[in-house]
């Protein structure tokens, strides 16, 4: 099996990011659900050139901690 770009790919599964003008992504970590050819399922992780060990599992623990809990990084009032 060979590495493909997937980047059109993303674009046709309709992901979006909620950036801002003057936002500057620096890497990305991406976990593709696949459906094989014989009908089994798994996972697929793709990242941008570059992106070390740590960093990737940074991210991935960030964003579970997203995902439960709904974390934002916007400052409140409640001071």
């Amino acid at each position: 099996m060979s590495g493909q770009k997937i980047g059109q790919l993303i674009d046709a599964l309709g992901v979006d990011a909620d950036l801002e003008d003057g936002d500057l992504p620096t890497d990305a970590f991406v976990i593709l659900k696949v459906v094989k050819a014989d009908g089994t399922v798994s996972l697929v992780n793709a990242r941008s050139e570059g992106l070390d060990w740590i960093t990737r599992l940074g991210m991935v623990t960030a964003a579970q901690a997203i995902e439960n809990s709904g974390y934002s990084d916007v400052p409140t009032d409640d001071t």
